[in-house]
Parts: C-alpha cells; structure tokens; sequence
C-alpha cells in the first residue's frame, strides 16, 4: 500500500501551521476527490471520503475495491470544518462512515449538495434539513449559496450523462467556490459535455481540481475524464492551475498521470500533481 505524503497528527500539524499564512490559500488532496479548502482559518471539505466502508462492502463480490493509498486521517479528528460538499451519491462521494463522525465532530457543520440528493444526504449524514443547502443546475446560471464566508455555484457534471430526476433537478454537479480574491472549481464526477467550457469560463477559475481516471468500461463503474481531456478542458477555461484526483485509492480505478502531465506540458497548462496528504498553497 502506499503511504500517504502527510497523515494524521503530521496532516494536522500542517494545517495548524497553515493558518498563521492568512495571505495564502491552503488546499490538500485527501484522496480519489476528497480535498481540504482552508482560507484564512476557515474549511470546506469537498467530497471527502475517509473510511474503508467500500473495500468492506465489496470485499466477497467480483467488484473488490482494494484500497492501494493509506488513509490520511480519522475525520473524527477534522473538528474545525465549516462546510462539507457531495457532487453526487455513489459512496466515494457521499460516505456515511466519514460523515457521521464529521457532523459530531462540528456541531454547525453545513452540508452543500444537489437538491436532488437531499434525502440520501440527510439520510447518510445524519444531519438535519436545515443544515443541508441543496442546489441546482439549470442552465446557463445555476443556483448559489454562501456558507462561512464561502459562495458555492452549482455547475452540472456529466457521470457519464446530465442525469436529472423526476422534478428536473441535476444528481450529479461540480461546484464553483469563491472566497476572497480566489475561485476554485470542483467538477464532481464528470466526462466532456457540450457548453462546459463556455459555461465555465466566466468565472475565471484559478484552481481546478478534476477527476483523470477516465472511461474504462470494463471497470463496470461511470466513468470520468481522461487525463489529457482534465489537461485540455484546464486550459480551455484558463485555469490558474490544475490538481488532478480520482485515482490512486481503490486498485481497479485508478490512473497514471503520465498522460495528464504531459499534455499539460504541451499546452502550458499549470499543474500540480499532489500526493494524499500534501498541501498547495496559493498567494495573489
């Protein structure tokens, strides 16, 4: 199994030591589409998926899900979060085993999701609706919410298609989050869809975080995007810089990001590829 860069007592002492940098912003990959946001002593945590509920799910059918990165941290530890987001519902994004811990760890902790989700989310985390902000998609604008300083656009995501349910509300979103003079994009789980670029651009988006693990249909799972197609769609939208995820946690699902890399490369796209655990950090 891999070691992570940085893991419990270690990662927190990280982010300690990050909030006396008040003038920067913080961001850590936690694993497959987890990460940790911090601007000036202030968290979100997107999509975090912090147990091994899955490799135990899964571990007695023809679909094992091996975990192949050591997890970096207990989230009952994470007792200083302020928002946490779900793009969708598959567990690796909505995980009752992390986010039970997390809520009775952060007694204000507000939830940010697709409104269509809200039952399952209320259902796996426990919270009350009250502190679930559910929101929607409906193009061109999409709908927002502000949480602890942070303003959260819903962006539609595509896993493999632009789902929606009865109501006509999208299961599936990425999330656009500014604070400050920063605006981060978080795509979800998502592949190529017509207008994406178009309708991301606008925001002028300095850090986007995407999925690189691509469409394997053998894996029986949905799929993402490809690591040159994450290279392309950061640079089509003018990204700051780009971190790719979704990979390196469960062994039938992963990626190299060779590909990614080097068409990054080629385009002069910025990029960090990050280890779980490690931290970017950001000055304007």
């Amino acid at each position: 199994m891999k070691p992570a860069f940085q893991k419990d007592s270690a990662l927190l002492a990280d982010i300690a030591a990050a909030r006396a940098k008040a003038d920067e912003f913080h961001v850590w990959w936690l694993g497959q589409s987890g990460f940790l946001v911090q601007w000036q002593g202030r968290h979100i945590l997107i999509d975090p998926y912090l147990s091994d509920s899955l490799t135990r799910k899964y571990a007695a059918t023809d679909k094992p899900h091996i975990r192949m990165t050591e997890r970096v941290i207990d989230p009952v530890r994470l007792d200083f979060i302020d928002v946490v987001t779900s793009s969708h519902n598959h567990t690796d994004h909505l995980d009752p085993e992390t986010l039970q811990p997390l809520a009775k760890a952060n007694p204000h902790l507000v939830m940010v999701c697709p409104e269509a989700n809200r039952v399952t989310v209320r259902e796996r985390s426990g919270l009350p609706d009250d502190r679930i902000l559910g929101l929607d998609a409906a193009l061109p604008v999409g709908s927002l919410a502000a949480v602890a300083g942070f303003e959260f656009h819903s962006i539609p995501a595509a896993h493999e298609s632009l789902d929606t349910d009865k109501l006509g509300r999208h299961i599936y979103l990425g999330f656009v989050v500014k604070v400050g003079p920063w605006t981060l994009y978080h795509s979800g789980d998502t592949v190529l869809f017509e207008g994406m670029a178009e309708l991301l651009r606008p925001f002028q988006i300095d850090v986007a975080l995407l999925p690189i693990n691509g469409r394997a249909p053998e894996r029986r799972v949905s799929g993402n995007l490809w690591g040159r197609e994450a290279a392309h769609l950061a640079k089509d939208i003018g990204a700051g810089v780009v971190i790719p995820c979704h990979y390196d946690l469960f062994t039938f699902n992963t990626a190299s990001t060779a590909e990614f890399v080097a068409t990054c490369q080629e385009l002069g796209q910025p990029h960090v590829v990050l280890q779980n655990g490690e931290r970017w950090s950001g000055r304007k």
